[in-house]
């Protein structure tokens, strides 16, 4: 019998070696959620250059958007109008009417460029996000949209006939209906923005929820504080007194706030 070699012994050890490091190389690399996807090296030039060039893209489509809504701003003020039915509108100082064209037309062409400044503001932070903010920014933008369409229609719709169905029969008996133009649109101006920013609520939960700073049970157990906060928000973003237009968009508030504690359960926090 003869003793093998070495070289023979040897030899059926060395693809187990090189397959060992083979199998390693093949494995695809871990990636982390909290990795930047964009890491790039900019200077502080390169970023406020960059800030700069988004606000004139975005100050360039404001700007357009007004002269726009300017241009066919008439029917605008005709359906802003619609809801004070039996109510006639007075010019009390010259050029009353064209200031108040110019804010409504000022409101009409930001709400249309909206969606070119949310894009500058998500190009400008894009780089700078992880992958898994990344996969949040698009459902909360949308639903964002959403719910300040929402609420701008949950004035025009509910809110506003309210308070002016209130105001005009209280005092029909005693004084005739008769409106400045220029308080009347910075009363539904103001209540649409207002409540379309209070349908905004939502959303903060669930960023605070996907965040990890406050869970649903935490939001479900802080109830009677946003009850009362309801009250004090309802009291400060209406422009009126009454308490209908108060006790609606209070409710509202509610509403959504317990919308979004089902939203972020759903999110399992």
């Amino acid at each position: 019998m003869t003793v093998p070699s070495e070289l023979e012994t040897a030899t059926p050890s060395e693809p187990t070696a090189t397959s060992d490091v083979s199998s390693r190389s093949s494995q695809p690399p871990v990636v982390d959620d909290d990795d930047l996807i964009d890491d790039v090296e900019m200077s502080l030039f390169d970023h406020l250059e960059e800030l700069r060039q988004r606000i004139f893209y975005a100050l360039i489509a404001i700007a357009v958007g007004i002269v726009g809504c300017f241009t066919v701003v008439r029917p605008i003020v005709q359906l802003l109008e619609a809801p004070a039915q039996g109510v006639k509108f007075l010019q009390l100082a010259p050029g009353e009417y064209f200031f108040v064209s110019l804010k409504v037309a000022a409101y009409s062409g930001i709400l249309i460029a909206s969606p070119v400044i949310l894009y500058q503001i998500i190009a400008f932070v894009l780089p700078g996000l992880t992958r898994r903010e990344r996969r949040f920014l698009a459902p909360i933008v949308f639903g964002s949209s959403i719910l300040f369409v929402a609420g701008l229609a949950f004035a025009y719709v509910a809110l506003i006939p309210a308070a002016l169905k209130f105001f005009i029969s209280y005092g029909a008996d005693v004084v005739e209906q008769l409106w400045s133009i220029d308080r009347y649109f910075e009363f539904v101006l103001l209540l649409m923005f207002s409540t379309g920013i209070a349908f905004q609520i939502p959303v903060i939960q669930m960023l605070l929820g996907l965040l990890g700073i406050v869970s649903s049970q935490r939001m479900l157990a802080g109830w009677r504080y946003v009850l009362l906060g309801a009250v004090i928000l309802g009291a400060v973003l209406t422009p009126s007194t009454d308490p209908l237009t108060q006790s609606l968009l209070g409710g509202a508030v509610v509403g959504l706030y317990l919308g979004g504690i089902g939203l972020v359960k759903l999110l399992g926090r």
